[in-house]
């Protein structure tokens, strides 16, 4: 065998050794950046077990999610003697913030929970609040946008205006409408306003009986605008103003908890969207490392393309465009 051709050889050899060995520190890291992830996520079992104030942050949209349910059930298993409900968020799906609402409420039947808005509650996040036993705001949170909403686009204009139509053949004029691609029908809407105005009677009917308002003031306060946190004590939606050391000082005056008791925060373990998400992500940028750029940017929009969509009715609150 002549020279070059053991050179080939020879550098095929490492070539493939190389590989093997890209392949392991990749699969090593992940592994321990996973470990390391899973290791953040909530207080370890012997704090959970100590004595405590648990601090359950709700933060960003609420969406259906049975992990945070779950781990709100352990809470009322754990050793914390109190529960301080942290949001700030501008709301969400309306079921997800009835199935909120409903977990906090049964926690409260077990430990004194007191809600605190350290930025905003409005619309479903302010439905989550109502389930607790007092609601503390900050002097200017926002809170309320008592109502809920249905949004859908509408790209039919632009369709005729490039010379595209889509035909459908559905079984009644009412399924899957609305739909972008048609102006809605009269009956669609109606049917849709049917919806909107079930949930919303909803929703005006929990802020009237959790908060003991009289017809006058509930219609006031539900007329889908957000107030400050001093505007809201006036109009009863909060009980007093203040921050987690009013929150703490609350629980000790009522409910005779220690002041000095430690406040932990609670962790919902990420949901398998997420989890697949993150792990694609960090996948991502060990092939960057490794000098594979094109399975890089694969992993990369795969990640994107988990991101999670809001769909149906939503109890959610944002400021116009522009502002």
């Amino acid at each position: 065998m002549s020279l070059d051709a053991d050179l080939i050889v020879e550098r095929r050899r490492l070539r493939r050794a190389l590989t093997k060995w890209r392949v392991a520190a990749v699969l090593a890291a992940a592994a321990a950046i996973g470990a390391l992830v899973v290791g953040l996520d909530g207080p370890g079992f012997v704090e959970k077990r100590q004595a405590h104030i648990a601090r359950i942050p709700i933060t960003g949209l609420i969406r259906a999610d049975r992990e945070r349910l779950k781990m709100i059930e352990e809470v009322a298993k754990s050793g914390a003697k109190a529960v301080i409900v942290a949001i700030d968020s501008p709301g969400g799906t309306v079921t997800g913030s009835d199935s909120l609402h409903t977990a906090i409420r049964r926690l409260a039947e077990k430990r004194p929970v007191v809600a605190l808005v350290e930025g905003m509650a409005a619309s479903g996040a302010y439905a989550a609040a109502l389930g607790a036993d007092e609601i503390i705001a900050g002097r200017n949170s926002i809170v309320g946008s008592v109502g809920v909403i249905v949004q859908f686009p509408n790209v039919s204009g632009l369709l005729d205006s490039v010379g595209v139509k889509v035909e459908e053949v559905k079984s009644t004029p009412l399924k899957a409408a609305p739909s972008a691609f048609v102006p809605t029908s009269p009956e669609a809407r109606q049917a849709l306003q049917s919806v909107v105005d079930d949930s919303y009677a909803w929703f005006k009917d929990l802020v009237k009986t959790r908060r003991s308002l009289d017809d006058s003031l509930a219609q006031t306060v539900s007329s889908g605008r957000v107030w400050t946190g001093a505007q809201a004590l006036e109009l009863k939606l909060v009980d007093r103003l203040g921050d987690q050391e009013a929150a703490v000082a609350w629980l000790a005056e009522t409910h005779g908890i220690d002041k000095t008791l430690p406040v932990r925060d609670w962790q919902a373990s990420r949901s398998a969207t997420d989890e697949i998400r993150l792990s694609t992500r960090v996948l991502a940028w060990l092939a960057e490392a490794a000098g594979w750029p094109v399975l890089a940017q694969n992993l990369r929009t795969e990640a994107s393309a988990l991101s999670t969509t809001l769909d149906g009715v939503l109890a959610v609150w944002h400021p116009p465009a522009g502002q």
